[in-house]
């Protein structure tokens, strides 16, 4: 591990403007993540889970705090910056899949391959969807695929690029238990070949056991964490 983090979010607050006034999302989440570590971030729907992997991807831009992902500070990147910076060195495996409609299984885990302009796009990609269990469907479109497969796709995209963070938001939570146990040995098997830094999103609790650390969220405030089974309730929030 290095002496730094990998993840360093400090301060970070989001408030969002509706009709009924301004809505605090997350209020002021402080977080380090180790380089090589794994972390199980739970807690109830809205609590602003989602929405903290959401930033620590440059997905979304805090009201105030600092993101610093790999020694770069978000703040100092355009939009352009930040597309080559998740090309580069983060997989995201979104609840909802996000694979594109009109293109092939292996189209859609090619995809950051050929952006990186990689030669090997469609042969690393075609290892990847056999690694998940679908080499036989590489040719298929997302709605030829079940909800399960269309997830198993995605983590193959994730993971394509072997990126040194994996952020994965309900990674089980449309799959059975027997393709939910296969996700859940390819994360782990990332972090283990590559150390892999690996951000959980869940509400299953016995998979955020299985990580070095958990966080409990409420409310947008980190109110407790999990080390070695041993739990911390935080005053305020820390980490």
């Amino acid at each position: 591990m290095t002496s730094s983090p990998i993840i360093s979010l400090e301060n970070i607050y989001l408030t969002l403007n509706s009709d009924a006034g301004p809505v605090n999302i997350l209020r002021g989440i402080d977080l380090n993540v180790s380089e090589g570590e794994t972390v199980g971030i739970v807690g109830p729907s809205g609590s602003g889970k989602s929405t903290l992997m959401s930033i620590m991807a440059g997905l979304e831009k805090p009201s105030d705090g600092l993101v610093t992902i790999c020694n770069s500070a978000f703040s100092t990147k355009s939009e352009d910056d930040m597309a080559r910076f998740r090309r580069d060195n983060i997989g995201i495996v979104f609840q909802s899949f996000h694979l594109v409609p009109t293109m092939t299984a292996i189209e859609n885990v090619a995809i950051p391959l050929e952006l990186a302009g990689r030669s090997d796009a469609f042969k690393v990609a075609k290892e990847k969807l056999v690694a998940v269990g679908l080499g036989a469907r590489s040719a298929h479109y997302p709605t030829q695929l079940s909800g399960g497969e269309q997830q198993r796709v995605a983590l193959a995209r994730a993971v394509a690029t072997e990126p040194r963070i994996l952020l994965a938001d309900e990674p089980t939570g449309n799959l059975d238990g027997v393709t939910g146990d296969l996700i859940i040995k390819q994360l782990f098997d990332l972090h283990d070949g590559h150390n892999t830094t690996m951000v959980l999103i869940t509400h299953d609790e016995s998979l955020a056991a299985r990580c070095d650390r958990t966080i409990r969220i409420e409310d947008g405030r980190i109110v407790s964490q999990k080390i070695d089974q041993k739990s911390v309730v935080l005053e305020g929030q820390s980490t």
